[in-house]
């Protein structure tokens, strides 16, 4: 098969894999200034290793300028630079998204990317919309997400309105897709190896589908949504692993590690802006351990490290994942007070690392879920060390 190249189109694709290029190691070096900074502020001992080797592209990609290597055309078609020239080609796509494309909404760059497990491409355009202008005293709702693998999100509001949104599901899809990995990598052969790139991708589109309706539901409109601020919780929460760890360990290991979190926080932060919401992180120290109607903090409160949680000093007892999901929404709350009366979503003491988290601690230990707390016991911060 012959093909004729013209120099012109040649050269403009040469740049824009140059440009490519330069935006993958501009991405890394990010990563690796983000983790030195998350070094020095004690949040992880682990090192970055993205620039450790050259980056490698797993599926074919590439960066696309709007109006000068793509445009698009009337009756939902779209204009794409080739090598061989430019091609008009149909397009199809979310009615929503769409939408936006025909409305005149402000476009910029998009990407192509081939699927290897449909053999199709797509190309994934980036689009500015505009969202209303947030007013703290707007907010008609606050709200607070605990995260975790048993319930990928516990959600409740300061009215006792609760939401459990279970991860049997995931869990038991985690383990089969695990269990099909393992037999078809021993099997080692061609066909093998195709099997495992189509259920690598059913995976993962499974695990965004998940977050995308967790997500939609959670950013209900004109609410202020708390969320942990889960940097370096993987260091934080480390536990055996290897042979030295138990069967039962290393599968919760591995569900854990399998499941996204800064994902699912991600597109509740972009799907509340969309609704005239707000999601702010707020710190996750004990928001499990501590008890939200005394303030009592101590490790003697989750029995066992279960899911039950019962206070030592008060006796309140309550499901330990929605424990955390209000002591979120409490220190929420707190956030809306400080942004209602300085105009800031951020304000936090000129001071060094650990008096900051000192004082931030000892402010959440005076937070109540109730007036009715008990007289025998302060609610007091674990040790800050």
């Amino acid at each position: 098969m012959n093909y004729e190249f013209d120099l012109g189109l040649e050269r403009k694709w040469l740049v824009m894999y140059r440009r490519q290029v330069s935006s993958t190691y501009k991405t890394l070096w990010t990563k690796v200034k983000q983790s030195n900074d998350a070094i020095a502020k004690g949040y992880t001992k682990r090192r970055y290793k993205g620039l450790d080797k050259a980056p490698k592209y797993i599926s074919r990609t590439c960066t696309l300028n709007y109006q000068r290597d793509y445009s698009f055309k009337t009756e939902r078609r779209v204009s794409i630079i080739t090598l061989q020239g430019r091609i008009v080609v149909s397009y199809d796509g979310y009615n929503k998204h769409l939408d936006l494309i025909a409305n005149g909404a402000s476009i910029g760059a998009a990407k192509i990317v081939y699927q290897r497990s449909s053999k199709t491409y797509y190309l994934m355009v980036s689009v500015e919309v505009e969202t209303p202008e947030l007013d703290p005293l707007k907010i008609t709702r606050v709200s607070g997400v605990d995260v975790g693998m048993r319930y990928l999100a516990v959600e409740t509001d300061l009215k006792n309105k609760s939401k459990f949104y279970s991860g049997k599901l995931p869990r038991h899809k985690a383990n089969h897709y695990h269990k099909a990995r393992q037999t078809l990598q021993r099997k080692g052969t061609r066909s093998a190896k195709q099997r495992l790139i189509a259920l690598s991708g059913r995976e993962r589109r499974f695990i965004v589908d998940v977050n995308h309706q967790i997500s939609k539901d959670i950013a209900k409109p004109w609410s202020l949504i708390g969320l942990e601020n889960l940097t370096g919780i993987r260091d934080r929460t480390r536990t055996k692993s290897g042979k030295k760890a138990s069967k039962k360990r290393r599968r919760a290991n591995r569900n854990k590690a399998k499941w996204s979190f800064a994902e699912l926080h991600g597109y509740i932060d972009y799907k509340a802006n969309l609704n005239g919401s707000l999601a702010t992180k707020v710190p996750a120290h004990y928001t499990s351990k501590s008890c939200p109607k005394c303030g009592h903090t101590s490790d003697a409160n989750r029995p066992n490290k279960g899911l039950l949680f019962r206070c030592e000093c008060c006796g309140h007892e309550l499901h330990a994942d929605l424990v955390g999901a209000r002591n979120i929404a409490l220190r929420t709350l707190l956030v809306r007070q400080v942004w209602t009366s300085t105009g800031s979503l951020s304000a936090s003491p000129n001071v060094s690392r650990d008096e900051t988290k000192a004082e931030i601690l000892q402010r959440f230990s005076e937070l109540r879920w109730t007036s009715d707390t008990s007289p025998h016991c302060s609610g007091t911060p674990l040790s800050v060390g």
